[in-house]
């Protein structure tokens, strides 16, 4: 809502940047603690930010999408994320840990049902947390859809991505010996996990490089080099969640449970040009999830940042914030 008019902005825009009211170190248990902020208005519309991965972490441009006028924004670092501790740990972080972490951040938060806004992992987790817990969700806000099957891991990690990028592709190939080439989450998982701290860096910029460098529509293929320590920790979780299929299974596809969402309001917001995670898989989500709604961004990839997609949901918790 303009301040000023008392109207609608014709283009939605990113908020002012704003700084935390609160900030805490909560313990979750398995001798982790995780990072949980809180910013906005205290008694706000609460909204809880899902970051992406997994291994990634929150940052101060994610408060930026709500207006904190009307939201109690919520922001945390998954375990071994960010600032949470200890610091990469891959010991007891599985989704369902998350998920647990998550149902404790608002217990002890005191909010009975809030908004989970999330994008690539960062929209799994969400998915999930939502059919574990439908009672406490108001809505989902979901950007660049990850539904971590195998179809999807086989096109980042398997060559599809590839035939669009082939010069990054034979880089990051190029790495693995050519008996080893058929799994290349597998090949990179021995050596991000050799015990060697040069081998693990070197291959871990290599796994975050290939992601990082196809993030934007606007890639010229080179992102820079990630720092070694922040590339090892995101390489090696988002590894371990991978390589484990997200501790998902049959039963606890997000695909497999969508009956569990209904009634939960959806907004999907995709990138026609996401080479990360392809539309199909927000297509197959909108399809079956009843009442939920897709906006397709034509020229936009994957990443939070596309000004196109930054428009779309700002516009989006803009319109939920009038309801309120």
């Amino acid at each position: 809502m303009d301040k000023v008019s008392g109207q609608r902005r014709a283009v939605p825009h990113l908020y002012p940047p704003i700084d935390p009211f609160d900030q805490q170190m909560l313990d979750v248990g398995d001798g982790h603690r995780v990072y949980v902020e809180q910013c906005g208005r205290r008694d706000g519309v609460p909204v809880i930010v899902v970051h992406g991965g997994p291994g990634g972490g929150c940052s101060p441009a994610m408060r930026r999408y709500f207006d904190p006028d009307v939201y109690r924004i919520v922001l945390f670092d998954q375990r071994g994320c960010g600032r949470s501790l200890p610091h990469a740990s891959i010991e007891a972080n599985t989704t369902w840990d998350l998920v647990a972490d998550m149902e404790k951040i608002r217990e002890t938060l005191n909010i009975g049902r809030w908004f989970a806004f999330g994008g690539s992992w960062g929209a799994t987790l969400a998915l999930i947390y939502a059919q574990t817990h439908p009672e406490r969700v108001l809505g989902l806000i979901l950007r660049g859809v990850f539904l971590m099957t195998d179809p999807e891991l086989d096109w980042f990690y398997g060559g599809g991505a590839g035939a669009f990028w082939p010069d990054l592709w034979a880089r990051f190939e190029s790495l693995i010996p050519e008996e080893e080439r058929d799994d290349m989450i597998g090949a990179y998982h021995r050596r991000l996990f050799s015990g060697n701290l040069m081998e693990e860096t070197r291959f871990a910029r290599a796994w975050a490089n290939w992601e990082n460098a196809l993030a934007s529509i606007e890639s010229n293929g080179f992102a820079g080099e990630a720092p070694g320590e922040y590339a090892r920790a995101f390489s090696r979780l988002e590894n371990h969640y991978f390589i484990n299929k997200g501790f998902l299974t049959e039963d606890t596809a997000i695909l497999n449970n969508l009956h569990r969402l209904r009634g939960i309001p959806g907004h999907i917001v995709q990138g026609r040009y996401d080479m990360i995670c392809p539309p199909t898989s927000a297509y197959k989500l909108h399809k079956g999830w009843f009442g939920s709604r897709m906006r397709m961004i034509p020229q936009a990839g994957h990443a939070l940042s596309e000004p196109g997609i930054t428009r779309e949901l700002v516009r989006i918790m803009d319109e939920i914030a009038a309801e309120f």
